[in-house]
Formats: structure tokens, sequence, C-alpha cells
């Protein structure tokens, strides 16, 4: 008890012996020297607040991306028995069967009008085409759409009508902008839904 005692009061005599010598040092700073210090304050409260323990997440989050890449890489023994007994023919049908079958293009029609509206983002006038050549095993359905929209909306709409519509791609884009003050833009998509026959 008496050496905590003596650290204690040790400690403070020592604390009083350099506080004018602080105010002292603080007063020859000035105003700038002050800001600077205050700043440097501010600067290590943040770091150890907001930044120490953002690193932890991200310390958490690179082992569990490691955990998920080794998984990845292992093959489970299901599918690649699968792949093996699976013949260059029967590998060619499963990827034609991927494609919706061609009596489906209204449905998908109605799926991105869904999402149109979902988005707030303006469908006008759009034109359509199906390509149906003999020798190919696909048929394609071009669809130009005439959209309006601000850009947060028309990017979440094509975001959520690639991710709806898998067998979708976008074969062109045209934005156009009435000022460059104005928020609204004017996008014609070309888009072409691959139709299985």
């Amino acid at each position: 008890m008496d050496l905590k005692r003596l650290n204690v009061e040790t400690l403070s005599t020592r604390l009083t012996q350099w506080m004018p010598q602080l105010r002292w040092q603080a007063g020859r700073l000035g105003t700038l020297g002050k800001i600077g210090i205050g700043l440097l304050v501010v600067a290590a409260i943040y770091f150890f607040s907001a930044v120490v323990p953002q690193q932890t997440a991200l310390q958490q989050l690179k082992e569990r991306a490691e955990t998920l890449q080794i998984q990845a890489q292992k093959p489970s023994t299901g599918d690649a028995d699968a792949a093996k007994k699976m013949t260059g023919d029967q590998a060619l049908q499963a990827f034609y069967d991927f494609f919706p079958m061609i009596d489906s293009s209204p449905f998908w029609i109605r799926e991105l009008v869904r999402i149109a509206k979902k988005q707030n983002v303006e469908l006008s006038s759009s034109e359509y085409r199906l390509i149906n050549e003999q020798d190919a095993r696909l048929a394609r359905y071009e669809m130009v759409l005439p959209i309006r929209g601000n850009y947060a909306q028309i990017r979440a709409f094509i975001a959520d009508a690639l991710e709806a519509v898998p067998a979708m791609a976008i074969s062109a884009i045209a934005i156009k902008r009435d000022a460059v003050s104005s928020d609204r833009l004017e996008l014609r998509l070309e888009i072409n839904l691959f139709l299985n026959k």
C-alpha cells in the first residue's frame, strides 16, 4: 500500500512541476500551433475510434474470402462425377436447355416492363423483331427500348433486367441528355433475347 501511495504522490508531484512548463510551451505555439495540436488529437481519436475497428472487420472479411476460395477450389465428388459422365452432345444439349423456349417471349417482355415500373423508368414505343435463322438452334429476339429516367434509375433497371432475364444480352446503348444541367437521360437500349427453338 505504501508503494502505491508513493507512486501516486510521485506522479502527482511531477505533474504539478510540468504544468507551468506545459502552459509556457502552449503559449509559445501560437494560434496555428494550437490548431495543429488540436487536429493531431482529433486525428488520433478518429484513428482509434473508426479506423482500428474497421481493420478488424477487414481482416475477418479477408479470412472469410480465403475460406470461400479454398472451398470453391475443392471439387465436390458429385459435380466432378457428373461432369465426367456427360458427353459432348449432352453438354451441348444442357447448354441449349438453359435458354427459354421461343414461345416464352411475351413473359420476358412483361418482366422487363415490370422491372421498368419497379425502378420508375419510362418505357415508350418499343420495337421488336424475331430473327429465326434456319441453321441456328437459337432464335434471336431483337428489342429496341427507348427509356427515360435519371442515371441511378436506368442503371438499376439494366442491372435488374440482366439478373431477371439471364438469356438477354445488351448489344448497344445510346444515351442522350437535353441539357447539361438536366438529370433526366434518354436512352436507346438495344437488347437481344436468345430463345431455344
